[in-house]
């Protein structure tokens, strides 16, 4: 039993103290040298196991303690991921209500040019019909602003023609011509833009023939013919007490009351009226400034010979006045000597074939 009971001890310590003191008088009695180290022994290994225990137990706490912690951390993890996916699906929502509200207004866009496609092209066929029939009409007849142009034109060119032949007024012809270039100018026509080029050369000869002094000579001729009545005859004409009183001069006297002799084809400056071969003078010089307003070169110039015979016969040439007069009448004779004539006609003549072969043209087209 004593044995039985030591090995009781020795398995179960808690056992062993909760029957020590029944059982210790028996165990100090009983007891033998080497049974005490057996018992510290056992304590060793008992705090050794219990050690090991609080050792396990601690390590089992700080792996509970981490895996809390990492569970804890997992979860708030998973919350922001959470948020930020919701947030992201957020997002990828607007951007597909973006998209299709992208896809619709493209769709919009895409009919809206078709539309305009559809528009544009319509308008490029009715363009291009309007063209065809625009170039028809023009092919076939001249529009009316462009028929009264150059019937506005022709009446010009015409004008000017008959004006410098009738009257030799190069300058009136000129201007007639400058207004003819200008109506031709604003023809829509580009068939008759070559004809301004003759125009330019017909008006620019007759500038050219144009006196450069015309006012001079006119102003000239005006101050003869003032100065004619002022000029003196020749001294035969002279009354009879300005005379010398000479011998032969008393008897000439005395002879021609009784005895007179004079030309038949000129009265005799003595009888002729003085008036009268000054206003024969004025004539002369007067009808030398028409001529010369009328741009009548060979008139000019007869009426300043005759009015410088008139001055040699009747005046006396001896005074300086007379013979200015004189000297200024050559002057003026060689000063304006007669131009060649212009040829006009050339440009009115191929603006009418001009207009002629744009007529038949279109009577032409329409016979095939």
């Amino acid at each position: 039993m004593s044995r039985m009971s030591q090995d009781n001890s020795t398995l179960d310590p808690a056992a062993a103290k909760a029957n020590a003191p029944d059982t210790a008088p028996t165990r100090s009695k009983t007891a033998s040298p080497q049974q005490a180290p057996r018992r510290g022994g056992s304590v060793a290994l008992a705090l050794s196991l219990s050690l090991v225990a609080i050792g396990g137990a601690g390590y089992v706490g700080w792996r509970q303690y981490t895996q809390e912690t990492g569970v804890l951390d997992a979860v708030h993890a998973t919350a922001s991921l959470d948020t930020r996916v919701a947030n992201v699906e957020r997002t990828l929502e607007a951007v597909d209500n973006e998209r299709n509200l992208l896809r619709q207004r493209l769709g919009d866009a895409d009919q809206v040019n078709r539309s305009l496609r559809e528009e544009l092209l319509g308008q490029a066929e009715r363009t291009r019909n309007l063209e065809d029939a625009v170039a028809k009409l023009s092919d076939k007849t001249l529009s009316g602003h462009d028929g009264m142009l150059l019937d506005e034109t022709e009446s010009l060119l015409r004008m000017g023609k008959e004006r410098y032949a009738l009257f030799h007024d190069a300058q009136g012809a000129a201007a007639a011509y400058a207004l003819a270039d200008q109506a031709l100018a604003a023809v829509n026509e580009g068939t008759f833009s070559s004809l301004r080029q003759s125009i330019n050369a017909e008006r620019e000869a007759l500038t050219k023939s144009q006196p450069a002094a015309q006012m001079a000579a006119l102003d000239a001729l005006t101050q003869l013919r003032a100065a004619t009545a002022e000029l003196p005859l020749k001294p035969l004409d002279t009354p009879a007490d300005n005379q010398s009183a000479d011998t032969w001069s008393r008897i000439r006297r005395a002879l021609t009351s009784v005895i007179r002799v004079q030309r038949v084809n000129s009265a005799p400056l003595a009888v002729a009226d003085a008036r009268f071969a000054r206003e024969l003078v004025g004539l002369d010089l007067a009808q030398a400034q028409a001529a010369l307003l009328a741009y009548d070169g060979q008139s000019y110039a007869a009426a300043l010979k005759r009015a410088d015979a008139n001055l040699a016969t009747q005046f006396d040439s001896q005074v300086p006045a007379v013979q200015q007069a004189r000297t200024k009448l050559t002057a003026l004779a060689t000063q304006f000597q007669p131009a060649t004539p212009v040829e006009l006609g050339a440009a009115l003549s191929e603006l009418r074939n001009l207009r002629s072969m744009h007529t038949l043209k279109p009577a032409a087209e329409a016979k095939p």
